[in-house]
């Protein structure tokens, strides 16, 4: 009787580890490539995984913050999806490099054409953007996920400090402290070395969500393995005390 209910225990406490591994990769996030220093210039990938078992991700909206506008945001082209800029007006324009900025960009959908995010898949969308606030410790940034079944998942709920995460979190850009090589405070060369590392940070982009992709499934195929194990050890528990019992 004591053996049966370990393994009853055990079969139950694998099948927890198992849903939770699931839900562990699902939320939408947003990751620098390097730093996201205040009043700087970044590279950030979108990650967004598919947590359906029966449907596609075939379109991905990025909201940017009204209370902190960025006066550049720029999409990599990405092969199979469609990137489309959106605009809006500022009550108060700007000033980048001494030039008043009348309008921002709002939002940036992707859209797949010829593409998409399958069952057990992800794909990382990359952003350039600048300059970054100085007066804010992160961005949120809302997201929208659409699949083909006409779905649509709205991460778009921010979490609070000390409070258990919401259920659909939107994604939260991390800002560490300003330095003097990546403040975009007007000098030429830092303006100048911000462009180059935006550039170097896109196109190292689909290289490093490559890395990404194998270190996340290598962690998935260890996990299975050693709940496979577990599962074994159980099993084996059970017939030897059926076998004592004998």
């Amino acid at each position: 009787m004591n053996v049966s209910r370990i393994a009853l225990a055990g079969g139950i406490a694998v099948s927890s580890v198992v849903l939770l591994s699931g839900t562990a990769f699902a939320h939408v996030s947003v990751q620098p490539q390097g730093e996201a220093a205040k009043g700087g210039y970044a590279t950030v990938n979108v990650k967004v995984p598919n947590e359906r078992d029966n449907a596609s991700t075939v379109k991905v909206e990025i909201n940017f913050p009204t209370d902190h506008p960025l006066a550049s945001v720029m999409p990599q082209p990405l092969s199979g999806w469609k990137a489309e800029v959106t605009k809006a007006k500022l009550a108060k324009p700007l000033e980048l490099h001494g030039k008043k900025i009348n309008e921002v960009v709002s939002k940036v959908t992707w859209t797949a054409d010829g593409s998409k995010i399958g069952p057990g898949q992800f794909q990382q969308f990359p952003l350039s953007l600048g300059r970054l606030p100085e007066n804010a410790d992160q961005l949120v940034l809302k997201a929208i996920q659409t699949y083909d079944n006409n779905e649509v998942v709205r991460w778009i709920e921010e979490p609070k400090e000390g409070a258990a995460e919401p259920q659909n979190p939107a994604p939260v850009l991390k800002l560490s402290a300003a330095t003097e090589d990546h403040h975009g405070g007007g000098a030429t060369k830092t303006d100048d070395k911000a462009g180059h590392d935006d550039k170097a940070g896109a196109e190292k982009s689909h290289t490093e969500a490559a890395g990404s992709d194998s270190s996340d499934t290598t962690a998935r195929v260890l996990g299975v393995i050693g709940i496979l194990v577990g599962v074994a050890g159980v099993a084996f528990g059970v017939l030897a005390g059926r076998r004592r019992s004998a």
